[in-house]
């Protein structure tokens, strides 16, 4: 007869600093405290009871950005998650900051595969054995360099590039590590859930490898995704919802018996709330408060950015004023810089840095109406509209018309002119984006910098937008649109 035990897996990913619960209809939603309650009720509930996050803890709330993460990991403390993968935004604030939080955090962050390239040290344990009610559970965290593109200015460090060679170095944990007495293995991952249906096509079953655990791509997900016989699941984003594995371990076979999954939605008719918890959120709200509650304009309505892959209406203003405060002939602001779905009609400080946290620098590129063509052809390129590859919002008086199915550039211009070849246009980029200026523009930095040297016009964005809409009595939206996506499928822009 099996010996069987029971396991039950929370996981949550792409937390991004969601410390606050929302009031929708009159209810409670979300929040670091309702989900505090919930995971403290099922470990009172639950005999065997492990809490996981894959990647993202840091990044999007005015908390997060103040205190760059270090009031993040001491509110995670509190959470006391058993084991934590990376997320690309965990080296926003740079690879010494990090080592320094980790530091600082009381719970395990493993990561298999990023290391200093001369000499192939991992920079962080790559796996964690955990020992609960008589069983020995494997995790492994895997983050490839798909998602590390803030990590290119730091040439030392290094990760393995694709799924494949993730697969590899998953292979040899195993190997090295799956002993007879490890029942149960965990991928932890930061990769979006369709790398991840990838990198399950690419184990070995003899591995051992039981489910995938991902983040990155916000995935809300009705049931697991089945590859190759491994459940992968993703929890969303943020604190609205938890993923809840139950799980019957066949702890003589080494791998699951039956299990059921579910997002367990975290809201106040189901979930206590932890108040210790509450407290330390208010000691930090209490400060930001103080430097962040101040009016800086007033839009005309509430507007939207509801997807990042399409022209949205904060997609516009953003890129306006940065057009008008810095002076480029376009502006092309990243749609995942943009970071909420809704803004106004009054803006606080604290509503525009949480919707736009990114306070790098701002580059000017100088391109030919050549060149240009260029980059609008690789930005939409196929996979552009399915969240493959970087989005962008442009500034006024820019318009494109783009055949998606047929790959086609149909119209490009600028205040009514058709683009010139020769022609010098400059062009205004956050700094993440044209460290990675090959990759997502298509040109590089060598080509560009033969029309003229790349140059840095603000040192903090966020900055430029607070100073810019400060002295903007009422900001409407324009109603020009910039973008024409021309495609058969359902989903046009």
């Amino acid at each position: 007869m099996a010996n069987l035990k029971k396991l039950t897996i929370l996981h949550s990913n792409d937390l991004h600093g969601d410390f606050m619960a929302k009031e929708v209809d009159k209810e409670l939603l979300g929040g670091i405290s309702m989900l505090s309650g919930y995971i403290n009720k099922v470990r009172g509930e639950e005999e065997n009871v492990l809490y996981t996050i894959s990647g993202d803890m840091f990044r999007g709330s005015v908390i997060d950005s103040e205190y760059k993460g270090i009031s993040t990991i001491e509110i995670m403390n509190m959470l006391a998650p058993d084991v934590v993968t990376l997320g690309n935004h965990e080296v926003d604030y740079g690879l010494a900051h990090l080592l320094f939080v980790e530091k600082c955090a009381q719970f395990p962050i493993i990561n298999a595969n990023l290391y200093i390239t001369t000499n192939g040290v991992r920079l962080f344990r790559s796996h964690l054995i955990k020992e609960i009610g008589g069983m020995k559970i494997l995790f492994i965290g895997i983050l490839t360099e798909n998602v590390l593109h803030s990590t290119k200015q730091d040439k030392i460090i290094g990760s393995f590039v694709d799924v494949h060679e993730a697969a590899s170095e998953v292979g040899r944990i195993c190997d090295s590590y799956r002993t007879e007495d490890i029942d149960f293995t965990v991928l932890l991952t930061h990769i979006g859930f369709e790398e991840d249906k990838k990198l399950a096509e690419a184990l070995d079953p003899r591995w051992g490898v039981d489910i995938i655990i991902g983040g990155h791509s916000h995935t809300n997900l009705e049931k697991p995704e089945i590859v190759r016989g491994i459940p992968i699941v993703q929890a969303a984003c943020g604190t609205n919802q938890i993923g809840r594995f139950d799980i019957i371990v066949d702890t003589d076979r080494n791998c699951i018996d039956r299990y059921t999954w579910r997002l367990i939605p975290i809201d106040d008719d189901y979930c206590p709330r932890d108040t210790a918890l509450e407290a330390v959120i208010e000691k930090y709200k209490t400060e930001t408060d103080k430097k962040y509650k101040r009016i800086v304009t007033r839009l005309a309505d509430k507007y939207t950015h509801p997807c990042r892959y399409q022209e949205t209406e904060l997609g516009k203003i953003f890129a306006d004023a940065f057009k008008d405060a810095l002076g480029v002939d376009i502006m092309m602001v990243g749609s995942g810089s943009i970071r909420g779905e809704e803004l106004g009609p009054i803006v606080m400080l604290e509503d525009l840095i949480q919707i736009f946290p990114y306070n790098d620098e701002i580059f000017r590129i100088s391109v030919t109406g050549t060149q240009l063509r260029t980059i609008i052809k690789h930005v939409f390129r196929t996979g552009s509209l399915l969240g493959l590859t970087e989005f962008y919002q442009y500034s006024r008086g820019f318009h494109i018309v783009f055949d998606y199915d047929a790959q086609q550039l149909l119209e490009l211009s600028l205040d009514g002119k058709d683009i010139e070849a020769d022609r010098i246009y400059t062009v205004g980029i956050n700094a993440f984006h044209f460290k990675n200026l090959k990759e997502f523009l298509g040109v590089s930095e060598e080509e560009v910098s033969k029309n003229k040297e790349p140059k840095v016009l603000a040192t903090k964005g966020a900055d430029v937008l607070d100073e810019y809409f400060s002295h903007q009595e009422l900001i409407k939206v324009p109603s020009e649109r910039r973008l024409v996506i021309k495609q058969a499928a359902a989903d046009k822009n």
